[in-house]
């Protein structure tokens, strides 16, 4: 698919194929078109030619709401919670209203979701309040309220200690085991190649090399192009 904004073509021509269960890691500059790769698969953003298809599906003409309640979860780079409801709260509308639950099925999967990302011991405290590791741990835990069956994560570590990428890669764990597809942009490389089955490297609208993290890393062009070796 492609897309451009004015006459700047940000998505030209790509193709991604990724299969039930596979974790693939999104590497790529500044400016490469990582976040309207995920917007054009969520919905945010429909592409000027091409489709996107899901579970066999072409879903390039729904709209968010209805591809987040065929099973896609999407994580924002700068969480934006609503900041003067608590994190249960904000669980709770991500399940009733994006993943089309009742409010009885809702408050039971926000119990679930924030014991899952370790959340639930602060879920009567305003989002507003939470510090940077339990934003990101609430952004999670609002995305799979529903347990969707695709998960895109948008830097999700950034900003992030070792110690916190660790305790964030064991949620992810968690998900992935219970059946979880994940796509997962990121610039904190020692996180994702923990994680990831395979590697592609976005640059220009374009991939520049896929395959396994080894591959990847060690091929010539990434190390001049991203990696700046």
């Amino acid at each position: 698919m492609s897309r451009q904004f004015g006459g700047l073509r940000v998505i030209e021509d790509l193709q991604l194929d990724v299969a039930k269960g596979e974790i693939v890691g999104i590497l790529g500059p500044n400016g490469a078109g990582k976040s309207t790769l995920f917007d054009l698969i969520s919905g945010v953003l429909v592409p000027d030619r091409g489709t996107v298809v899901y579970d066999g599906r072409d879903v390039t003409k729904l709209e968010v709401w209805d591809r987040r309640r065929l099973g896609i979860g999407h994580t924002h780079q700068i969480p934006k919670p609503f900041g003067h409801m608590t994190a249960f709260e904000n669980v709770l509308v991500a399940a009733v209203h994006g993943a089309g639950l009742s409010i009885r099925q809702g408050r039971r999967e926000a119990d679930e979701c924030l014991a899952l990302t370790g959340l639930r011991k602060r879920s009567a405290v305003r989002a507003g309040r939470l510090t940077l590791l339990d934003l990101k741990r609430l952004e999670l835990a609002r995305a799979i309220a529903g347990r969707p069956s695709l998960l895109l994560l948008d830097e999700i570590a950034g900003g992030l200690t070792e110690a916190e990428c660790d305790t964030l890669l064991d949620i992810l764990r968690a998900l992935h085991s219970q059946g979880a597809t994940i796509v997962w942009v990121e610039h904190v490389i020692h996180a994702l190649i923990k994680l990831a089955d395979r590697l592609a490297v976005l640059y220009s609208g374009s991939f520049l090399a896929s395959g396994t993290p080894q591959e990847v890393l060690a091929d010539k062009r990434v190390k001049d192009i991203y990696l700046g070796q």
